[in-house]
């Protein structure tokens, strides 16, 4: 037994995996900045959403939400990591993409009338509608699609025969 985890590279793919992998990270670093730098009001924001579990969950949502956001980044950018890091980092970008269409559905369900949905936390409105749960879901498909290309043990033994 290893007492230290040795990293790993990431596996090669091919090109488009990579742009798409490389498109939702910097979605997600441009999210995450905007959302650091104003997280007082970004949890004010989640707060005004009447969450169900009150300013408790309201908490928890963000919090988690944003450290989601950071821990799916070493996957996206396809950095040494070790395998069981990188299935976490892995799910940590589907985290990403269920919570804010969890988010989108129930704003546009119970609180219709938010001005905005918190994508780029305080800083920019949005907007709460159509264009938050589209945007959603095309966080669903990158994310599919990544953890398909990038995690996938049959390109895995490709390239190990490959060699």
């Amino acid at each position: 037994m290893k007492l230290f985890v040795q990293p790993t590279p990431a596996p090669e793919v091919k090109l488009m995996s990579k742009v798409i992998a490389l498109m939702y990270a910097a979605i997600i670093v441009i999210m995450l900045i905007a959302q650091l730098f104003t997280f007082e009001d970004f949890i004010k924001l989640f707060e005004s959403f009447d969450f169900r579990g009150g300013s408790t969950l309201a908490y928890f949502v963000a919090a988690s939400l944003v450290s989601a956001e950071l821990l799916a980044l070493p996957f996206l950018l396809r950095m040494s990591l070790s395998p069981a890091f990188r299935i976490l980092s892995a799910g940590c970008g589907w985290i990403v993409a269920l919570y804010w269409v969890a988010i989108s559905v129930w704003v546009i369900t119970m609180v219709p009338e938010a001005t905005s949905v918190g994508l780029l936390g305080t800083v920019v409105d949005t907007g709460s509608g159509v264009f938050a749960l589209l945007f959603s879901i095309i966080f669903v498909a990158m994310a599919a699609w990544t953890s398909i290309t990038l995690v996938s043990r049959r390109s895995s033994r490709y390239h190990k025969k490959k060699k």
